[in-house]
């Protein structure tokens, strides 16, 4: 069953979309016949769509030293903020 979507896309990336339909259908009005089954190829060799939206993390932390990095940010803060005189 299909549905129907919106999509804005990026100028270069719509041209892109445009030439390739050309290539594949003969005609530019293929974009959702293209877009389709690009998704597809992509969902299909990944398995899921999580792994397309939330790629990997690059940075790794443990739960001590996020705690300690909120820390010394707060302390910064502190004296940045509170230790200047009141009028």
């Amino acid at each position: 069953m299909s549905r129907r979507t919106s999509v804005i896309l990026d100028d270069d990336i719509y041209e892109k979309l445009v030439e390739e339909s050309l290539k594949r259908y003969g005609t530019p009005r293929a974009i959702s016949r293209l877009l389709n089954e690009l998704l597809r190829e992509q969902l299909s060799g990944r398995g899921e769509l999580p792994h397309l939206i939330y790629p990997e993390k690059l940075a790794r932390t443990t739960r001590r030293s996020s705690i300690e990095s909120r820390r010394s940010h707060r302390e910064a803060f502190k004296i940045e903020t509170f230790n200047k005189p009141r009028y």
